[in-house]
């Protein structure tokens, strides 16, 4: 799950080295994807350039509050045009959620970072993707055509890890 009902992430999912570990992954990238409700609200945040998905513009419009952000219905233009509208059409993309976005983005991904945290449980939450719970996390990933790859612990006291699933045809 990546929050509680009410879409936050309760305090029980959040771990410094998992952030950092976010934080760093975002610093690389060009443009952050992500819903309407998801934010990322790191050190560097302002800096960078975003596309927010919603249902209230009728394809892409700017964001009146960042300049760096375009508001973009993928009902209403393609992703390639959200780039090009954000300046960015090679860009590389860092797509931070929240359920809808992650699964839109499923048959895309060069690579996701799935983070696990042993014994930490959020009935009723809202899961990574939209069939998750009937399928785990996992399942998803590898019907979507990404391999498991390293596995990587962020933090051992706690047992947090994360996992890089790579797009097979990308590791050629």
């Amino acid at each position: 799950m990546l929050a509680n009902a009410a879409g936050i992430m309760p305090d029980s999912l959040k771990f410094d080295a998992d952030l950092d570990f976010f934080e760093r992954g975002l610093d690389g990238v060009d443009v952050v994807v992500h819903g309407h409700h998801s934010h990322e609200q790191q050190p560097h945040s302002y800096l960078r350039r975003r596309l927010i998905l919603t249902r209230q513009v009728p394809a892409i419009a700017a964001d009146p509050s960042n300049e760096k952000a375009l508001f973009w219905n993928p009902g209403g233009a393609s992703f390639e045009q959200a780039l090009i509208a954000l300046g960015v059409p090679d860009g590389s993309v860092g797509v931070i959620g929240g359920t809808d976005v992650f699964g839109m983005f499923l048959n895309r991904y060069d690579v996701f970072y799935l983070s696990r945290a042993p014994g930490v449980r959020v009935p009723d939450g809202r899961p990574v993707f939209p069939d998750v719970p009937a399928r785990t996390p996992e399942e998803v990933l590898t019907s979507y055509g990404l391999d498991r790859g390293q596995r990587q612990v962020l933090d051992p006291a706690k047992g947090v890890a994360v996992v890089s699933w790579h797009r097979s045809s990308k590791l050629d």
